[in-house]
C-alpha cells in the first residue's frame, strides 16, 4: 500500500442521524482516538455543529459510520474541502464502505501509519433554471434525477448535449449518473456499470415509451440540459434527497464538478471487480424470509 505521510491530528466522525447503535460504537472510536493525541470532532451527520466543523475547521479526515447513504452525505460534506473519508459499514450494501465494524482498531492503525491509498470519486454539479434564474444548485456523488412526481404519468424529456439537441422523449424519469452512481438506480434502469474511478456522465432514461430506449455513456467534458414540458408535477432530486418540485419549462443543466470525493482504501485497486458479483448474488436488500 502506499504510504501516506499524512498527520492527522484533527478527526471528525459522523454516524447515520437515526442509528444510535452507530453512535456507541462512535464513542468508543473517539475514546480510542482521544487517547493518541487526537482531536476528535463527534456527531450525527445531520447536526449542523458537525458540518459546519468539517467545512470551517479544515478536518484532516472522516470517519463516517452507517451505509452507503450515509456515505453519499459524507461526500457532500467533504467534497469541498477534499477531506478523506473512512467509511465503516452499519449498512445493508456497503458499495462505498471500506471496513465492517469489527474491523475499525486495526484499520485504525493503518490509516495513522499511512498504510492506505485514496481513491477519487467525480461529482456532478447540477444546476436548474425557471427562465434565466437559477433555482438551485447541488454536487452529486451518485446521480441527478428529473422525474414525474406523485402522478403515475410520464413526462416530457427535451435533451440537449452541450449546444446539439439529442432527442425529446417521453419517459418516467431521465438518470444522469457518475461512474459511482452507476451501480444505483441507473443499473436497475438498465444502465452500464462503470470502474468508479472513470469521469464519465452517464445518460438513462426510465421507461421510455415510444422513445430511445438506450443509455449514454459521455465524456466528462459535455453539458448535458434537460428541459421539462408536463402538465402535471415534475421533480428533481440530488443522490435520493427529498425531491424538488420543477415546473414546466424548467431547465437542468448537469456537468463535471469540480469536486471529487476521496475515499481512504486498504483494498488493491482490483476490489470493485471483485466485489460486484458477490453483492449482485446476495441482494442485502432481499430480507432472507421473503419467498
Amino acid at each position: 500500500m502506499k504510504n501516506n505521510l499524512v498527520d492527522f491530528q484533527k478527526i471528525a466522525i459522523a454516524v447515520h442521524p437515526k442509528n444510535d447503535q452507530a453512535y456507541k460504537l462512535a464513542e468508543k472510536i473517539a475514546a480510542s482516538l482521544t487517547k493518541d493525541g487526537k482531536q476528535i470532532l463527534l456527531g450525527r451527520m445531520d447536526e449542523k455543529s458537525l458540518r459546519d466543523g468539517i467545512c470551517n475547521d479544515c478536518q484532516d479526515l472522516l470517519i463516517a459510520l452507517g451505509g452507503d447513504g450515509t456515505m453519499l452525505r459524507a461526500g457532500h460534506i467533504c467534497a469541498p474541502t477534499n477531506t478523506p473519508i473512512l467509511g465503516i459499514n452499519l449498512g445493508r450494501f456497503g458499495f462505498l464502505t471500506e471496513i465492517q465494524k469489527d474491523e475499525w482498531k486495526n484499520a485504525l492503525k493503518r490509516v495513522l501509519r499511512g498504510d492506505y491509498w485514496l481513491e477519487k470519486r467525480m461529482m456532478l454539479l447540477t444546476s436548474m433554471y425557471r427562465g434565466d434564474e437559477k433555482i438551485g444548485q447541488w454536487n452529486a456523488l451518485n446521480d441527478a434525477v428529473i422525474s414525474r412526481g406523485e402522478t403515475i404519468r410520464p413526462v416530457q424529456f427535451e435533451i440537449f448535449i452541450n449546444t446539439r439537441q439529442l432527442s425529446t422523449i417521453v419517459a418516467d424519469a431521465v438518470i444522469t449518473s457518475t461512474a459511482t452512481g452507476s451501480t444505483a438506480y441507473a443499473m436497475a434502469a438498465g444502465g452500464p456499470i462503470l470502474s468508479p474511478e472513470l469521469r464519465n456522465i452517464i445518460l438513462v432514461p426510465v421507461a421510455p415509451h415510444l422513445s430511445i430506449e438506450q443509455s449514454l455513456v459521455l465524456s466528462e467534458d459535455v453539458l448535458v440540459s434537460v428541459t421539462v414540458h408536463t402538465s402535471h408535477q415534475a421533480v428533481i432530486s440530488i443522490d435520493g434527497q427529498p425531491p424538488v418540485d420543477m415546473k414546466t419549462g424548467d431547465r437542468v443543466e448537469i456537468q463535471a464538478s469540480d469536486y471529487a470525493v476521496q475515499f481512504i482504501r486498504f483494498q488493491d485497486p482490483g476490489y470493485f471487480y471483485r466485489n460486484l458479483i458477490p453483492y449482485m448474488d446476495q441482494n442485502p436488500s432481499i430480507k432472507k424470509n421473503n419467498v
